[in-house]
């Protein structure tokens, strides 16, 4: 049976906070404040809840908004550890930092392998596909031990391998432009026709997307932030996560796959040309 997708995805009631502690970020406009890997963040709560969880980006930890565990901390907390916590099992804890990101690793790619393996273009590799789901389920599923001393680098490399097969047979008939790995920082894009392009692990650090056609694009790892995605058509790209849409800029005509949501914090789409604005103008003096 295929694992459960809504295991890939985040849910902090059954966590215990791991991201606030395990993980190390240095004070910039992502992070207002340093913190060492191992220690709670100040703002992280006896009830492993964040004190500022609704005002993230207003007191300065937009980094905070855009990271997705993809379901690996109540894997980590649940079953790894078997319902076991860093506060009450202090012995523990270094362990459970230390697998943490491991799993959150296999569990991207158990979410990768889930997608790619309801395209049409993916039957081909449908027997490489269930082989590594399987076997990426399975290290997922691994005691502390055996997580730790994981080469997770090594069967990422193997998975995205085979992910990049499947999606240049996918786009093989009309490819469009190849930009994997570009340093495409800042890069003017806008009303390009992106459909079908590789954007495999580029910068794309604000560039300028807006009313782009990305239709089928692959963005694997592509780096959105700040990203001006208004009006563009993402619909049907592979590979696209909630992380790298929040990271990004966006307002209502942005179209995006069914599967993501809209962020809350994108803009609404600017009026019609012609339109009037509701906003009664200042009298001139």
């Amino acid at each position: 049976m295929p694992p459960d997708p809504d295991r890939y995805t985040a849910d902090c009631s059954r966590c215990a906070g791991l991201c606030c502690v395990a993980l190390a970020f240095s004070a910039s406009s992502d992070f207002a404040a340093d913190k060492a890997a191992g220690t709670p963040c100040h703002h992280l709560r006896t009830d492993f809840r964040c004190g500022i969880h609704t005002r993230l980006r207003d007191e300065g930890y937009p980094g905070c908004t855009v990271y997705d565990c993809f379901g690996a901390g109540q894997q980590v907390v649940q079953v790894t550890f078997g319902g076991r916590d860093w506060r009450t099992h202090p012995e523990q804890a270094d362990a459970m930092f230390a697998v943490f990101p491991v799993v959150r690793v296999l569990h991207e790619l158990l979410r990768h392998l889930t997608e790619v393996r309801s395209l049409p273009a993916a039957a081909p590799f449908s027997a490489e596909i269930d082989a590594a789901v399987a076997d990426t389920d399975r290290l997922a599923a691994g005691t502390p031990d055996e997580l730790a001393a994981l080469d997770v680098e090594a069967h990422r490399r193997s998975v995205a391998d085979l992910l990049g097969r499947v999606s240049d047979h996918a786009r093989a008939e009309r490819p469009g432009p190849d930009h994997r790995g570009a340093q495409l920082l800042g890069a003017r894009m806008r009303g390009a026709d992106l459909r079908r392009a590789t954007f495999r692990g580029a910068l794309l650090v604000g560039a300028d997307l807006r009313s782009a056609d990305l239709r089928g694009a692959d963005l694997l790892g592509a780096d959105l932030r700040g990203a001006d995605l208004a009006g563009a058509d993402l619909r049907d790209t592979l590979f696209l996560t909630a992380a790298q849409v929040i990271a990004a800029r966006g307002d209502t005509a942005t179209r995006l796959p069914r599967a993501l949501a809209r962020p809350a914090h994108w803009a609404a789409a600017p009026s019609a040309p012609g339109r009037r604005s509701s906003r009664r103008r200042p009298a001139r003096r």
